[in-house]
């Protein structure tokens, strides 16, 4: 499996769209905003530029795509108003793998657009930049500020001699040590790479404000961060023992993801040498983001006249974002039934136990 042309969230606005399943990414790009608003703010005192490049990578498709964009803007508008200065002009750049639907992002600029003309910001200019941010994408020294939200923890291709971890698709419990130090090697090389290619393209004292889908604990096969795959991995299982998948093609399925700790991001920064850390904190979100005892900072969740049903709401979230991989590993005819069990796991977990995602948020300046 190329992971470059298999992985991708749902495009278009069916039932099963990233657009229409994204509530919990949105849910964590609300509770990263201070640390986005005070990297941001520090970065346009020292600097004060008449150009503003933004880089979003894994910006995806969806409600989500422009929110922290627009965040930005507002932002370094309330700035300039504070330090009776002109706007900026702002080149801001979407990024995403080549499978994204940016048909569905370019369809949405003028709305986007609009909002900003109305309230006299500076001009802005939007680009898409489609590739894998695991190599270079832009010129060097051209950007002020990279955001990532829920997307560094894809890795740029699933480990290698994974082959004995048999029963799962993603690290766990049962998993071999070797399994376990496979997947955290591929991570070190991967935001190694990640690192250095940024430490190319981002200006002397630029910014950039990252947040894996990771763990609080140093154990990578915590529930913390597998359950939700080993969920997934026994709905599969289930359909191996009735003869509907076959046991070869289970076993040489693996996610190609890590979900790192905050003492795992920080070592990396620090060996890479690019950039030096300024914030690093974990947030965690219910894995059901209809959940009523969350209470956003923007959101007017009362719009939702039912939460529904948690499984389903879950199960729908998980197949927007692995249906294309599990397409091109098992094929279509399979999805269905994998996500009717799925969702028959996940809502008898969920009634048991609380079940968390965690954010590990990193906030870095470009060194000089």
């Amino acid at each position: 499996m190329k992971v470059e042309q298999v992985l991708h969230m749902n495009g278009g606005i069916g039932e099963a769209s990233y657009a229409n399943n994204s509530l919990v990414q949105q849910k964590v790009i609300s509770l990263t905003r201070p640390v986005r608003e005070e990297a941001i703010t520090n970065l346009y005192y020292k600097k004060l530029p008449r150009t503003l490049s933004i880089a979003d990578l894994g910006c995806s498709s969806g409600p989500n795509t422009f929110f922290v964009v627009s965040e930005i803007i507002k932002a370094i508008e309330n700035l300039c108003r504070e330090l009776k200065q002109d706007s900026p002009e702002y080149n801001v750049f979407m990024n995403d793998l080549p499978g994204n639907d940016f048909n569905n992002i370019f369809r949405s600029l003028d709305s986007f657009k609009n909002e900003f003309e109305k309230n006299s910001c500076g001009p802005c200019y939007l680009f898409g930049a489609p590739g894998s941010f695991y190599g270079r994408l832009f010129p060097n020294r051209s950007i002020h500020f990279v955001h990532a939200s829920y997307s560094l923890q894809w890795l740029s291709k699933v480990p290698e001699g994974i082959e004995n971890n048999k029963g799962n698709i993603y690290m766990s419990s049962t998993s071999p040590l070797n399994v376990l130090n496979a997947y955290y090697e591929q991570f070190q090389r991967d935001f190694s790479f990640f690192l250095k290619c940024r430490g190319e393209e981002v200006v002397e004292g630029g910014v950039m404000v990252l947040t894996f889908l990771g763990r609080r604990s140093d154990d990578p096969s915590s529930k913390e961060c597998c359950y939700i795959w080993q969920l997934m991995a026994a709905a599969l299982n289930d359909m191996v023992l009735e003869g509907i998948i076959k046991e070869e093609q289970m076993d040489a399925f693996n996610i190609p993801q890590y979900t790192p700790s905050p003492s795992e991001v920080k070592l990396q920064v620090q060996t890479e040498g690019s950039f030096t850390v300024n914030r690093l904190e974990v947030s965690e979100v219910n894995w059901n983001a209809y959940d009523k005892n969350w209470n956003a900072m923007d959101f007017e969740w009362e719009e939702f006249e039912s939460l529904g049903d948690g499984g389903y709401n879950v199960a729908q979230c998980m197949r927007a974002v692995a249906e294309p991989l599990l397409v091109s590993h098992f094929g279509e005819d399979i999805i269905e039934a994998v996500f009717s069990r799925y969702q028959r796991l996940l809502a008898e977990s969920m009634s048991k136990e609380k079940t968390m995602f965690f954010n590990v948020t990193v906030s870095l300046t470009r060194n000089a």
